[in-house]
């Protein structure tokens, strides 16, 4: 039996998790969970999983769960990831924390040598270079989550690193990839969240909409599977059945194919390299229909190309890409900018970043700041 800790808990791929495990009792223990603030979700998660240590990164969201009776050590404050994350009893951690807040409990539990079930992207952006020297010197191990690259992962097992020609990432395209120009100026934050295909929490929703969602997935296949961006292609394909490919040098393309359930990407990273019996849905290629593949707007959505320019440089600019879409993303869902503003706002932060080398987290984090704040600046004037 797997003991497993589950970050972001009450988001939704913690949910989705935890689903997972209360589904495969005689496979999963929950030994920890993990949340920031919404001390009465995890208050019902504990007294259904009963695990050992509870995080919250919030100082009061702790003192509420004492309050409410929550049974088991509870670890209070911003370190509370970190450490839920290194913990000894863990035998995998589910890293579900959403956005860039999500890196140093990455590197927290890859230096104790923790296999990492990983739905963050943005860690793997910012902190590839670090992320690389941990796993070398720690041990350590990233079975990746997300379902274009948990689907890249299982096309993998096919052949060798060497023999890749290319891969493949599937994009659904989101909600507007038939909108001209001038009608994406006018999306509002209620349109952006509603996917079409994927039930998502509200950042990663608007990132599928503009498209920087596959951004940073280009960025985070190249540095998780060690191939260059030349060689990381994006196809729309609105049925989200087909969720990434590898095309080999023989010209065979391998594809792995499923509803679209994180649970089922979920489930294979807890149960890797064993498969087990899943409840989350069978895939009925007569009930699809149909399976279609065209190539994306790149004009109109210019977050692949700042993606692959973000890629090239590899140092500052992924951080600046991430870090200014957080910004942006939460100003849109404000009313302050424009659907479209989003890109200018990134753009503007790319353009006008310190340039040099990332050798330390202190780096990173300077980083981030100055992309944040450069966002700002153009987003709110």
């Amino acid at each position: 039996m797997k003991k497993v800790a589950v970050l972001g808990c009450t988001g939704s791929i913690g949910r989705q998790a935890l689903e997972v495990i209360r589904a495969n009792p005689d496979k999963f223990k929950v030994t920890a969970i993990c949340a920031g603030r919404d001390a009465v979700r995890v208050a019902e998660q504990a007294a259904e999983f009963a695990p050992d240590y509870i995080g919250m990164a919030e100082g009061g969201a702790g003192d509420k769960l004492k309050g409410l009776g929550v049974k088991g050590r509870i670890i209070s404050g911003p370190e509370a990831s970190c450490e839920i994350a290194a913990l000894e009893q863990a035998d995998i951690i589910v890293n579900g924390i959403s956005g860039y807040a999500g890196m140093r409990p990455l590197l927290a539990a890859l230096k104790a040598g923790k296999t990492v079930a990983l739905a963050n992207k943005e860690s793997i952006v910012c902190a590839h270079g670090l992320v690389k020297d941990v796993l070398a010197k720690h041990g350590g191990s990233i079975i990746p989550v997300d379902s274009e690259q948990n689907a890249i992962f299982q096309c993998l097992a096919a052949g060798s690193h060497g023999e890749v020609d290319r891969l493949i990432l599937t994009a659904s395209g989101g909600p507007f990839r038939t909108y001209t120009k001038e009608q994406l100026r006018f999306v509002t934050p209620r349109q952006a969240g509603n996917h079409p295909t994927w039930s998502m929490g509200p950042k990663i929703t608007i990132d599928s909409a503009t498209l920087f969602n596959k951004g940073l997935e280009i960025m985070e296949a190249s540095y998780l599977f060690d191939i260059p961006g030349k060689r990381i292609s994006v196809l729309v394909h609105p049925e989200s059945i087909v969720h990434s490919m590898v095309e080999f040098r023989d010209g065979c393309t391998m594809a792995q194919l499923s509803m679209p359930d994180m649970r089922l990407a979920i489930q294979y990273a807890l149960t890797y390299p064993e498969r087990i019996c899943g409840e989350f849905g069978r895939l009925s290629l007569e009930k699809a229909g149909k399976l279609t593949f065209f190539a994306p707007d790149r004009e109109k959505f210019p977050a692949l190309d700042l993606a692959y320019e973000a890629l090239r440089d590899g140092r500052r600019l992924p951080i600046a890409y991430n870090g200014a879409n957080e910004v942006a993303v939460e100003l849109f869902l404000q009313g302050k900018i424009r659907f479209t503003d989003i890109w200018e706002v990134v753009e503007y932060a790319m353009a006008h970043m310190d340039k040099g080398e990332i050798t330390s987290l202190d780096d990173i984090e300077q980083t981030d700041r100055q992309a944040r704040e450069l966002a700002m600046r153009k987003g709110t004037n």
